[in-house]
C-alpha cells in the first residue's frame, strides 16, 4: 500500500485525503493546531499537529515525511505579506525533503505565476515564467525552491471554488463590477481529485495547470448564483469589452485521461445560504 503525506489537510487538503482513502492508500497529513487534529482524528483522518513557524513545530511530524509520496498545499498568502515567511517555511522543507525517504513531490502553486498580460492565445504549461515577467515573484522562488528534486510534480490551480467560497458573495451589492471577462476556475473536488490522478497514473516530472475546461463570464457566475442561491447581485457591472482575457489552459491534463466532474462554473455546485 502506498503511503501519502499532505502537507496541508486545508480546503483542498481534506478532500484530497478522503479521496486518496477511498483509493485504498495510505494517508497521513498535517494540520497546525491539537485542535484541529482532534477534531480529523474523529473524521478517521490521520493527523498530526505540524507548523512551520518557519522552522519546524509540532510533535511526531518525522512521521510526514516516511512516506513515498508528499503534497506539499502551503498557500503563500502573498496578497497580505510580502511572501518571505511562506519562502522560509518552503526552505526548511525541501531540507526536511531532502533529508528523507520521500520518492515523489506534487507541489501545489498557482496560475497567478503567470504574467498578468491579457493576450488573445491562452498561457500554457511551456510558458517561460521568469522573474521579469512573473504575475507573482513568491509563486515562481516558491517553485524554484524544489526544482531539481526527481520525481516532481508542479501543479497550478485556477481559483478554487465550490461548496462554501462563492464568487457571487464576494461582489454582492458592489458597483463597477467586472463581469466580462473569461474566468480560470476549478471546483474544489476536481483540484483534489486531479491530484490524487496524478498520484494514481504515475505522472511525475510534469507541470499542470489544474483550470476547469469552459471559461465561463464572471457575469453569467455572478448571475447564476442570484438564481440559484438567492445572493443579492452586484449593482453595476464595468463597460468593458468582451474578449480582454487572460486565460490560462488546462487541457494537459485533460490529455492524461483525467475528466472533470464539473467542466463548467456555471455548473459548481455550492452550500444554500441561509
Amino acid at each position: 500500500m502506498t503511503k501519502v503525506s499532505i502537507i496541508g489537510l486545508g480546503w483542498i487538503g481534506l478532500p484530497l485525503a478522503y479521496v486518496l482513502q477511498e483509493k485504498g492508500y495510505e494517508v497521513v497529513g498535517s494540520t497546525t493546531t491539537a485542535e484541529k487534529q482532534a477534531k480529523l482524528k474523529e473524521q478517521n483522518i490521520n493527523a498530526i499537529q505540524f507548523s512551520l513557524a518557519p522552522f519546524p513545530q509540532g510533535k511526531g511530524f518525522q512521521e510526514l515525511f516516511t512516506s513515498e509520496v508528499l503534497v506539499i498545499n502551503i498557500p503563500p498568502r502573498s496578497r497580505t505579506t510580502d511572501g518571505q515567511v511562506y519562502l522560509e517555511q518552503l526552505k526548511f522543507l525541501r531540507s526536511m525533503v531532502d533529508q528523507s525517504s520521500i520518492k515523489k513531490v506534487i507541489f501545489v502553486s498557482s496560475t497567478g505565476i503567470y504574467p498578468e498580460q491579457n493576450r488573445a492565445e491562452a498561457y500554457t504549461e511551456i510558458e517561460e515564467i521568469v522573474s521579469e515577467n512573473t504575475g507573482n515573484i513568491t509563486l515562481l522562488k516558491g517553485e524554484n525552491t524544489f526544482k531539481g528534486l526527481n520525481n516532481l510534480t508542479i501543479v497550478r490551480f485556477g481559483g478554487l471554488l465550490g461548496d462554501d467560497r462563492i464568487p457571487g458573495k464576494y461582489v454582492a451589492g458592489k458597483e463597477n463590477v467586472n463581469g466580462n471577462t473569461r474566468v480560470n476556475f476549478i471546483y474544489r473536488n476536481d483540484a483534489a481529485r486531479m491530484l490524487a490522478w496524478i498520484i494514481e497514473k504515475e505522472l511525475w516530472n510534469e507541470t499542470y495547470n489544474g483550470v476547469a475546461p469552459t471559461h465561463a463570464l464572471r457575469k453569467d457566475i455572478y448571475e447564476r448564483n442570484v438564481q440559484d442561491l438567492g445572493l443579492e447581485g452586484p449593482k453595476s457591472y464595468q463597460n468593458a469589452a468582451l474578449g480582454n482575457d487572460r486565460l490560462v489552459s488546462g487541457h494537459k491534463i485533460l490529455e492524461t485521461g483525467f475528466e472533470f466532474d464539473f467542466p463548467n462554473p456555471l455548473d459548481f455546485p455550492y452550500f444554500k445560504i441561509t
